[in-house]
């Protein structure tokens, strides 16, 4: 069961975001979109943690955040958004369906492990 599942439709962000949090002895599962994570986080009840990009084709992360807590009533897992976008707006709906955290890419990962294995439990 992973602890922590990584959505972005950029494999390489993906694979980077995802291969630091193993290299960091987490456990990880990945998405390729907002779609392919909400069935992800469906499947796995173990999840704690979810890091996602905004901009994706299918479904995109915000968008997957509202049907977290509104469709899914998951309410307990935690969720940042690793994201281009910095405009106020998308911020303020990201903060109005319950995101943790706003991180602009590049990732910068020692700069949050501690805080991404606290929220993963």
């Amino acid at each position: 069961m992973a602890k922590i599942l990584v959505v972005d439709d950029s494999s390489t962000v993906r694979d980077e975001v995802a291969g630091f949090l193993r290299k960091a002895g987490l456990d990880v599962a990945t998405a390729i979109d907002g779609k392919d994570g909400l069935a992800k986080l469906k499947a796995d009840p173990g999840i704690k943690l979810v890091v996602s990009d905004v901009n994706m084709p299918n479904m995109d992360g915000l968008t997957m955040v509202e049907k977290i807590r509104g469709e899914l009533g998951n309410a307990s897992v935690n969720i940042i958004m690793l994201t281009t976008e910095s405009s106020p707006s998308m911020k303020e709906r990201g903060k109005a369906a319950g995101i943790k955290g706003w991180i602009v890419k590049p990732f910068k990962g020692e700069a949050v492990l501690d805080a991404f294995k606290k929220m993963a439990g």
